[in-house]
């Protein structure tokens, strides 16, 4: 079938990438879905600084790529060994499908799921399968989603059914900031009723796991910066405190839990010394692979403190989501508050430059015009 999407074709051009234009919207086709994987008409995508990472090439990717892991939307088929999603149900896409057989995906969520892992290196769905073509040119799949597209064609294992009362929006920041920032909270720092939490970075992922961590009873969150206009946004959010990296470094500040949602070196030491004895730094940021950290290791070992590496914030998603859900449908995770804009498909090179600068939380592409901006 015939459909519009957003492909990159060169890695590493020059920003701004408002003038550069390395993404192109085109008109595709997109191959039928296999006995295990869906047709989605996309409704709603965020735009997640690891589109950033690919454009910019900090996560290098092969091109011609067609972008977009943070989606969400209605199924319009389903492949003959599929039983248990139907044809009408809204989805919520996630970048790392789970087999569910290998080693990682019997870790509980602490491991990201290997043959998952290798299909998203290679541009592939879970089963080996690339549907998307570019007038006989092969496009490769991002994460297993390639959301900034009219429609997707997506491995049963890359979403989870969601209720229809959930705008999509809302169930498409679920399915990356939320599972990766809400689940280092829950999942991988075990944040306890009564701790302090430190968040350091308040992108889309920093903010979602504020509101996370604020979501658990008892909970003190100070947000760390270096953006003044975020700053402020944490506090209204509830934030008790909400200070730069180098005023919560002169001031002593320390928490039991730290999630560091940068993906810079500088960040993790940040919250390396932001972390106070015998507690967590849980890191869910993606640096560069040369970008290299220092750290005192007698601190560590001294102080009895933890590192944790956090990949989609140690989720299980067909656990997790219907779990964030509750919360949000309960009031307590007012996640609609991180969108920070709505724009098109043609405008996704500006929306680059927007996340570079700091500038935007989450930029939502709605097809659909009924959903709230």
């Amino acid at each position: 079938m015939k459909i519009t999407g957003a492909v990159l074709e060169e890695v590493g051009s020059a920003a701004p990438w408002s003038v550069s234009r390395p993404i192109v919207v085109r008109d595709l086709e997109l191959g039928d879905p296999g006995p295990h994987e869906l047709l989605v008409r996309i409704e709603a995508a965020g735009v997640c600084h690891s589109d950033l990472s690919v454009v910019n090439g900090v996560r290098p990717r092969a091109v011609p790529l067609l972008l977009g892991h943070e989606a969400a939307g209605v199924v319009e088929r389903v492949g003959t060994e599929v039983a248990d999603v139907a044809v009408g149900d809204r989805v919520a896409m996630t970048f790392l499908a789970r087999c569910g057989e290998c080693a990682s995906c019997r870790s509980g969520g602490r491991t990201p799921c290997e043959p998952g892992s290798a299909a998203n290196g290679s541009g592939r769905l879970l089963d080996g399968a690339k549907r998307i073509r570019d007038h006989g040119r092969v496009v490769d799949h991002h994460l297993g989603v390639s959301g900034f597209a009219t429609h997707a064609v997506v491995d049963r294992r890359s979403v989870v059914v969601v209720g229809d009362d959930v705008p999509a929006a809302v169930a498409a920041i679920m399915g990356c900031a939320v599972l990766t920032g809400g689940g280092a909270v829950i999942n991988a720092a075990d944040v306890q009723p009564g701790e302090r939490v430190a968040i350091v970075g308040l992108g889309g992922v920093g903010m979602a796991a504020l509101l996370v961590a604020l979501a658990v009873d008892g909970v003190e969150v100070v947000a760390v910066d270096a953006n003044a206009e975020k700053l402020a946004t944490a506090i209204e959010l509830g934030a008790a405190r909400a200070l730069t990296p180098d005023d919560a470094l002169a001031e002593g500040i320390t928490a039991a839990a730290v999630i560091e949602a940068v993906g810079r070196a500088a960040a993790f030491e940040t919250a390396v010394r932001l972390t106070a004895a015998g507690g967590r730094t849980v890191t869910v940021g993606l640096p560069a692979p040369d970008d290299l950290a220092s750290l005192s290791v007698l601190a560590l070992v001294a102080e009895g403190r933890r590192i944790i590496g956090s990949y989609l914030g140690s989720s299980i998603p067909s656990r997790d989501i219907p779990r964030f859900l509750d919360m949000w449908r309960a009031g307590r995770l007012p996640v609609e508050r991180l969108m920070s804009s709505r724009i098109g498909l043609d405008d996704l090179n500006e929306a680059m430059d927007a996340l570079d600068s700091g500038r935007a939380l989450r930029q939502m592409i709605l097809f659909d015009e009924k959903e709230p901006a």
